[in-house]
């Protein structure tokens, strides 16, 4: 029987490179996110080589979650896996000049909402004796930078998260992993700089980023290692990138 696979923020990035390297290791997926269009594309791309399904909410929204992962068939239920990606930066200011709209996006989505999809899927984990999460956190998570303060919060809260899940659910055949990217060229910048193109591309400029298959790989590795084995905590980075906002431009090119 296939193993089945529930992917928040599944429409882009890193959670639409994930839910592309399981349908390789034929994992059935539970494709989530807000964009019902982006979905369906994925769904339709997928559907040849596993199967699929799609729910459309909104992690920060309690409601929203229970009643989609409550309303999945029952055939569905039994999820194996679940990777917690949906997340997001909003704004670049120090503390004194941050939005509190951004502060609550920022924490409604990428702590709040971890732990309601969390709390909708563990309890059957826990019942059945087995599962794997993975958390999304960043290397924000692991050092805290100018500007980013709130963000780098809620990444620190994931780790600790990951850390506590761990330790609460290893006694019940449930693996933990915490994985930390650092820059990687998604809609992330986009989105942090509320639409401007221009300005989230020079973020990128001089170096090579990672790619979200790159992170898409190493959690598939994750979650198909040998019984035995269990990653609890993985950081990847650019070449070019020694720490969070430290990042080496112009390098030479490495074949």
């Amino acid at each position: 029987m296939s193993r089945i696979a529930l992917i928040t923020g599944a429409s882009s990035g890193i959670g639409k490179a994930t839910a592309q390297a399981l349908a390789t290791a034929k994992i059935d997926l539970i494709l989530c996110g807000r964009r019902q269009d982006r979905l369906d594309q994925l769904a339709q791309e997928l559907g040849q080589q596993v199967k699929t399904i799609t729910l459309q909410f909104d992690v920060r929204s309690r409601q929203a979650v229970s009643e989609a992962i409550g309303s999945l068939p029952e055939s569905w239920q039994n999820i194996d896996i679940l990777v917690n990606n949906a997340g997001n930066a909003h704004g670049l200011a120090a503390i004194q000049d941050g939005d509190i709209d951004d502060w609550d996006a920022m924490i409604n989505s990428n702590v709040q909402g971890l732990l309601y999809v969390s709390k909708a899927v563990i309890p059957n984990m826990v019942a059945r004796r087995t599962g794997h999460i993975v958390n999304l956190s960043s290397t924000a998570g692991k050092q805290t930078y100018a500007n980013g303060v709130v963000y780098c919060a809620s990444k620190k809260a994931v780790e600790a998260i990951s850390e506590g899940m761990r330790l609460d659910l290893t006694q019940h055949g449930i693996k933990v992993t915490n994985v930390a990217p650092g820059a990687v060229e998604t809609e992330f910048s986009v989105v942090r700089f509320k639409g401007d193109e221009a300005r989230a591309a020079k973020v990128y400029e001089g170096f090579e980023p990672l790619h979200p298959e790159d992170i898409a790989d190493v959690i598939l590795y994750v979650i198909t290692a040998p019984s035995r084995v269990s990653i609890a905590d993985i950081t990847i980075m650019a070449a070019a990138q020694a720490a969070a906002t430290t990042i080496y431009k112009q390098l030479p090119v490495q074949k």
